[in-house]
């Protein structure tokens, strides 16, 4: 299976793109029914020209109405007890925003359970306003047998909840529900480091080769005393442990006890490995003597795992190293890292329905995992393509429900305008504004480099309709012209982008706007770009355009020369529907035209 990102609803995609058994690792982030409004934040590389560009992503409020009923009534229809649990809850809470919430979480975790390999397991993340009723929603789904944890994460050390007035301790952590899909799952044990107090307490010894170590006993009770463990592969074997040897072949004779180096045992006691292995202990020394001469076993910090992994997680947060996208639920990639790490092996396949900004997707290339991503937010696309390019520049993958083709662009534009808009703005490399009303004009922006010391700004608008005229290239002028005024950047420019050929008229009415020189030379002060063109290889035409990415990271630096030592940072981004490598208009180039922008997993597979 090939790593690959979906957009669109996961619902729909998990149904007809997602089959059978084929996912080894789930982890889903989702909304939390806490009403709030999230908003995607794009860090400005110079707040004294731009501000941050704030930018709705997703409202995480789930109301009751035709289509939440529409998803409960497919919900009852399904055998299980799924259907009971919701119509329980709908007893007890009636047809209200959670309700609504939970009825679209069951709807999705019946699909992602067919979805989960018998060996797999799934890790929901969620916080206390609707934990206790998805772990009701999974156990009837799973069973309450493979119920693994509940795992709570400190998320941070403190919240402003009670500064607020709101009477109420602050929410400082999230919960992680983990379930299994059968009796055999995946599971790599993972440890935790031990507490520098318990380290000095009990490893405080140290032999003459500088090992911290702790005393161990070699002794056993005379229950079961008898009978010798062999450390080294952790496994009784059949000798008696009371008999004594001079040589290797005298001790192989029961019927006679034994000392080691003239010591017995005290008394009642009896030797707790066999004298093979004492004199391997002895050899590699791991031995020591007290002053009356008895034997005590060493065990050395550095040969400790530490301590198993408990469910309740303190000890990760943002390090001063993250690159915080502005994503408003970006979660550690710490915290991926060790979800993946216990619960999947490499080569495997790990799926986020709700990827966001794409944690789980960097945690996965990086580990060797194969990674599937769905999101509903073009913008979510957008940031995860800048974040897996800037992070591993030779990644592959495939791209589903985004237009692949002039074609299923042209689609896009005519069933869903305002998906359009968001395509084509983050298919050339901006950002979206994430208003679809009252922009002013603006759907879209961007930077780029306009000195190697200097960045400028960039401003483009969107026509998925017919009707062109000239008026519209004069307005996107004198917005660029209003804005050069407001932010005073003198080399700001504007991007006429149009679904369909613009008139002569446009293309002259673009040139009267003049040039801008860069350090790099001249360029138009407004531009227009064709979807044709676009898929003809076209991109704006500046220096080097900095990706979400790079300008978080220039924001956040003190020196803006610095900035720019990676050429790698400088490099003119790739467009979103050629994320593929080139591997993307292959795959749907002969695919029916009722699939014009994602198809199937049978079409999928058929086109190799």
């Amino acid at each position: 299976m090939k790593n690959a990102f979906y957009f669109g609803d996961n619902l729909h995609i998990l149904r007809e793109y997602i089959p059978d058994e084929s996912v080894d690792l789930i982890y889903l982030d989702p909304p939390f029914n806490s009403n709030a409004n999230y908003n995607l934040l794009f860090k400005s590389p110079d707040k004294s020209k731009w501000a941050d560009s704030q930018i709705a992503t997703f409202d995480d409020t789930w109301s009751w109405g035709d289509a939440a009923e529409e998803t409960f009534e497919d919900v009852l229809a399904m055998p299980g007890k799924a259907a009971d649990v919701l119509s329980s809850l709908r007893l007890i809470l009636g047809t209200n925003d959670m309700l609504a919430y939970l009825t679209m979480m069951i709807a999705r975790l019946l699909e992602l359970h067919r979805a989960l390999k018998p060996s797999g397991s799934l890790y929901l993340h969620c916080d206390p306003t609707a934990s206790h009723y998805l772990k009701i929603v999974l156990d009837s789904i799973f069973g309450p047998g493979q119920f693994g944890s509940e795992i709570c994460w400190k998320r941070s050390s403190a919240h402003n909840d009670t500064a607020q007035g709101l009477k109420n301790f602050g929410h400082v952590h999230d919960t992680l529900l983990y379930y299994r899909k059968s009796r055999k799952w995946v599971w790599n044990a993972q440890f935790t480091p031990y507490s520098e107090e318990y380290t000095g307490r009990d490893y405080k010894l140290i032999d003459e080769t500088g090992r911290r170590f702790r005393r161990g006993d070699l002794t056993a009770a005379k229950d079961g005393g008898d009978v010798s463990y062999d450390w080294r592969v952790k496994k009784p074997v059949a000798a008696r442990v009371r008999w004594t040897a001079d040589t290797d072949d005298e001790w192989l004779n029961p019927k006679r006890g034994w000392e080691y180096k003239a010591v017995q045992p005290y008394s009642g006691r009896f030797w707790a490995y066999s004298l093979t292995n004492m004199k391997i202990m002895a050899h590699e020394g791991r031995i020591r003597h007290t002053y009356d001469g008895m034997p005590e076993y060493k065990r050395f910090l550095d040969e400790m795992p530490g301590v198993p992994l408990q469910d309740l997680w303190s000890d990760i947060s943002f390090q001063k190293g993250d690159k915080r996208l502005g994503y408003p639920t970006q979660k550690p990639i710490t915290l991926l890292q060790r979800i993946l790490e216990t619960s999947s092996n490499p080569g495997d396949v790990v799926l986020d329905p709700f990827c966001g900004c794409g944690t789980t997707l960097h945690a996965a290339e990086e580990l060797g995992r194969k990674w599937i991503g769905i999101d509903v937010a073009v913008q979510s696309m957008h940031v995860v393509q800048d974040r897996l390019k800037h992070h591993f520049p030779n990644v592959k993958y495939d791209v589903f429900g985004i237009p692949k083709s002039a074609d299923g662009a042209m689609w896009l534009a005519e069933n869903h305008p305002f998906k359009f808009e968001e395509w084509a703005v983050t298919a050339l490399g901006a950002m979206h504004s994430g208003k679809f009303r009252g922009d002013g004009g603006i759907d879209g922006t961007f930077y780029y480099l306009t000195a190697s010391d200097d960045r400028s700004r960039g401003i483009v608008s969107v026509k998925g309709g017919r009707s062109l005229n000239p008026g519209m290239v004069r307005d996107l002028g004198g917005t660029v012209q209003t804005q050069r005024r407001l932010t005073k950047d003198d080399k700001a420019i504007g991007v006429l982008v149009c679904a369909h050929e613009p008139t002569k008229g446009m293309r002259d009415a673009a040139r009267e706007f003049g040039k801008v020189d860069t350090l790099f030379g001249p360029i138009p002060a407004v531009q227009i770009i064709t979807i044709a063109e676009m898929f003809a290889g076209a991109v704006i035409n500046v220096p080097a355009m900095l990706d979400t990415v790079t300008a978080a990271a220039i924001g956040r630096k003190k020196s803006a020369r610095a900035a720019f030592k990676n050429p790698r940072d400088l490099a003119q981004r790739e467009m979103l529907l050629a994320i593929a490598g080139g591997k993307a208009q292959e795959l749907t180039a002969e695919l029916p035209e009722d699939v014009p922008v994602m198809p199937s997993f049978r079409e999928r597979r058929a086109a190799g």
